[in-house]
């Protein structure tokens, strides 16, 4: 027995060594970004809920840093505009609502996106899935704006297996590779021709890497890859079926008696499957060693009964569309053998357009030149665990809304309607909306975590997780929506009137403060308790506002239709009707 331990521990010290050497050596790190679309904080097992497992994105979590103070926008454009250009949407005017199907406008092309700035450092940049950036011309689509393919949809929602798309009356295919409709993948279950697509590059480009290396007598010939992988999964399909998974995955759900949420399941089943295979085709191409892997959501859940889905943001307050924490405060982490202090709960404040920066740091390709950046530059700080350089966060400011949300510190400022003005959620989004996921009925399978893709791919690496580790960060990163007195310690504030019980908040009427460090479930409104902090914040709002750019959008082309193209959605604008045909412009 205790030579089979001692060989054990020899084999995971020698793979740690091997490991360490390797990606020391490798030149710069593999990016790997997986971004979910929809996926409510509580829709992930590594923030306590026991109702949905999600062994391999729990099990990343467990070995990486589970980003607890990590924010986004509200909805899908604005989050994908500031990913992508490392500034808040008022600064790209992407600030207000969606991106339409029929609207001719996209991420401005002055800006400079992520995948143009690793291609200039040597990087081979792939976008799998949803675009949802502009398509109008094709400079706006993927492959005008960094990245050397792209295989997916550009739109806001399509169906799961038809990969058509509805707008209002306008029905068409939205699949696409490159700019040509891809008809040759009808049937086939959006988030598994994703992930199949993800294991195709990731092969193919350890294959061409291994080639020229050959070529080259064994030199240096490191080429890192980027990929991009925008998951449709979790959002809502067309109207007349909007939770899509195989019959076969929804009856795994059997226990869930909520029939929309048993679906829901089953669509976060294959989100979860699809990141175990990606981790695991990584290791088995010797790219795991070396390589970042982001897991980020795009926004908040939309619970049943709002955007026809049947999302979990429990216990934080709101939905998707909001300002509230559970419509802006995304479940996310970040792995990587680079980090120096891993397995951890991160409170470090951060944006969604702190990666632009952040990644760049991380692959020692400058960002100092970069103009006017919003996003800060937290590698130090996430692999070091020291204090984050951001102190402050813009949930978003919109004058066409007349919606505004700032944090700074542990305090946030909250104005304007409970959600987006084009959203009829009649006062069902502001409040707290289940499943909590602690049914008894349920209980968190670790042997699930143990045996999953991602843990046996770590434990190839010299990482394997351990189950008392597990169950301490599952608990740590878990919302207490009840903060004991005894917490109220080591702030620079008056904490006299912090706890309590709950005040109303009318933000229609006036704005609203919340303090997230002893309430962050938004319960107990003390705008009137703390007029000075409150002031404070007014004030940074207005000097926020007047950096602002104007919204972008536009109104709709019937041009857009996808009746004028055969029923596709395509790149009207470089387009023209004549007659009855499609003319190139």
């Amino acid at each position: 027995m205790e030579t089979k331990l001692f060989l054990s521990f020899l084999m995971i010290m020698v793979s740690m060594v091997l490991s360490i050497f390797g990606h020391q050596n490798a030149g710069r790190p593999h990016i790997i970004f997986i971004l979910a679309d929809d996926l409510g904080w509580n829709d992930v097992g590594f923030h306590g809920s026991n109702e949905i497992p999600t062994p391999n994105i729990d099990a990343l979590a467990y070995q990486g840093i589970i980003l607890n103070n990590y924010y986004v926008q509200p909805m899908c454009t604005p989050s994908r505009s500031a990913l992508m250009s490392g500034k808040y949407p008022i600064h790209s005017g992407m600030q207000h609502f969606v991106l339409l199907n029929t609207e001719p406008r996209g991420l401005p092309l002055s800006e400079r996106l992520l995948p143009e700035y690793l291609k200039d450092v040597g990087y081979a940049t792939h976008a799998i899935g949803k675009w949802h950036l502009g398509f109008y011309k094709k400079e706006y689509t993927p492959e005008y704006r960094g990245f050397d393919s792209h295989f997916g949809h550009w739109t806001n929602q399509h169906d799961y297996f038809s990969h058509s798309g509805f707008y209002q009356a306008d029905w068409g295919l939205d699949i696409h590779r490159g700019l040509e409709t891809a008809w040759d993948v009808y049937g086939k279950y959006a988030t598994e021709l994703y992930t199949e697509e993800a294991v195709k590059i990731i092969t193919t480009h350890k294959r061409k890497v291994d080639i020229l290396k050959q070529e080259n007598g064994g030199g240096d010939t490191n080429i890192p890859l980027f990929l991009y992988l925008s998951h449709t999964a979790v959002h809502s399909a067309n109207f007349y079926e909007p939770l899509q998974a195989p019959d076969e995955t929804v009856d795994k759900f059997s226990y869930i008696q909520n029939y929309h949420r048993r679906k829901y399941a089953a669509m976060v089943h294959w989100l979860d499957e699809s990141v175990g295979k990606v981790v695991e085709t990584l290791a088995e191409n010797d790219m795991l060693n070396n390589s970042i892997i982001i897991f980020s959501t795009d926004n908040g859940g939309a619970p049943d009964g709002v955007g026809r889905n049947a999302g979990s943001n429990w216990p934080l307050r709101g939905t998707k569309f909001t300002l509230w924490e559970g419509g802006t405060r995304g479940a996310a982490l970040i792995w990587s053998p680079l980090l120096n202090k891993r397995s951890r709960v991160a409170e470090q404040l951060m944006h969604i357009s702190d990666w632009l920066p952040t990644l760049l740091s991380a692959v020692n390709a400058s960002h100092k030149s970069m103009p006017d950046l919003d996003g800060h530059d937290l590698w130090k700080e996430l692999s070091e665990d020291t204090p984050s350089s951001r102190d402050d966060v813009l949930l978003n400011l919109d004058c066409i809304g007349n919606e505004a949300a700032l944090r700074v510190g542990d305090w946030k400022i909250i104005m304007g309607p409970s959600a987006h003005v084009a959203i009829p959620c009649h006062g069902h989004c502001d409040q707290w909306y289940g499943p909590s996921g602690l049914d008894p009925v349920y209980s968190y399978d670790l042997s699930l975590i143990t045996n999953s893709k991602v843990n046996v791919a770590l434990t190839s690496l010299g990482y394997p997780s351990h189950e008392e580790n597990v169950l301490q960060l599952r608990e740590k990163a878990r919302i207490n929506c009840d903060v004991p007195s005894t917490d109220l310690v080591n702030v620079s504030y008056d904490t006299d009137f912090i706890l309590g019980p709950p005040i109303a908040c009318d933000q229609m009427r006036k704005p609203c403060l919340f303090n997230l460090k002893f309430d962050p479930c938004e319960k107990r409104n003390l705008a009137d308790l703390y007029p000075g902090i409150l002031d404070s914040l007014l004030s940074n709002l207005a000097l926020i506002n007047e950096t602002a750019l104007p919204a972008a959008n536009v109104p709709t082309d019937p041009n857009a239709s996808p009746a004028l193209w055969g029923y596709v959605w395509t790149n009207y604008g470089d387009k023209s009707v004549r007659d009855g045909k499609c003319i190139i412009l």
